[in-house]
């Protein structure tokens, strides 16, 4: 079984509405605000440009300022090195350790991530986090040119490592994306509570591969 791991909301915290606070609380003094800008700032095309490799941070810096009114210095504060800020989501980490020791003992597993992601925060997580180099492979949208949902970036996994479709189940927090996986032949779990996904995982799994929540707190 292939297992293919969406990164942001997954495996690491991603939460548009706390950037925007932390960041641009004057510009969005109510929760609401803060959930539509965080929306404004990050489903656009300013973004998506620099989530796949075609735009750079400069720029996309530019074309948010002045497309929602907004003074280019926190924007830069907010989205420079953002990869080196993102933390993992703990017990999903726990799952994956769980999965890599079922693989080592020998079960079929084959694990991959499959991320929009800029290729600069890519490359902060690699290098700050042991855990990516746990996966046999996988694939960020700045490193390729595509983005999920498109169907060319799951195209891209699936030739690069030869995935058989019957035998690979995708996980991902966008019903989107999801959609696109299932579109494309894959089995998938839309992830909307990480504490929740290894029971979701465990019935797509072999039977002697078990899944558990080692440490309560995690559920908090």
């Amino acid at each position: 079984m292939n297992v293919v791991f969406d990164l942001g909301a997954v495996l690491f915290a991603w939460e548009p509405t706390r950037l925007v606070q932390a960041h641009l609380a004057q510009h969005a003094p109510t929760e609401a605000a803060a959930v539509a800008m965080g929306r404004a700032l990050f489903h656009h095309d300013d973004w998506t440009g620099f989530d796949c490799g075609t735009r750079t941070l400069d720029d996309a810096i530019a074309r948010m300022s002045a497309r929602l009114s907004l003074p280019a210095g926190p924007l830069r504060t907010m989205l420079e090195g953002l990869g080196e800020r993102l933390e993992p989501i703990g017990v999903t980490v726990d799952m994956l350790e769980q999965l890599v020791a079922h693989r080592e003992a020998g079960q079929p597993l084959r694990l991959y991530y499959l991320s929009n992601m800029p290729a600069s925060y890519a490359r902060a997580i690699e290098r700050r986090h042991a855990f990516m180099q746990r996966f046999d492979g996988g694939v960020f949208s700045g490193d390729v040119k595509f983005l999920k949902p498109e169907r060319e970036i799951y195209e891209v996994l699936a030739m690069r490592y030869a995935l058989d479709p019957q035998q690979t189940v995708f996980i991902d927090d966008s019903a989107a994306n999801v959609e696109a996986a299932r579109a494309f032949g894959w089995q998938a779990i839309h992830c909307t509570t990480p504490a929740m996904l290894p029971s979701q995982l465990q019935r797509y799994l072999p039977v002697s591969t078990t899944l558990s929540v080692s440490n309560p707190r995690l559920l908090a």
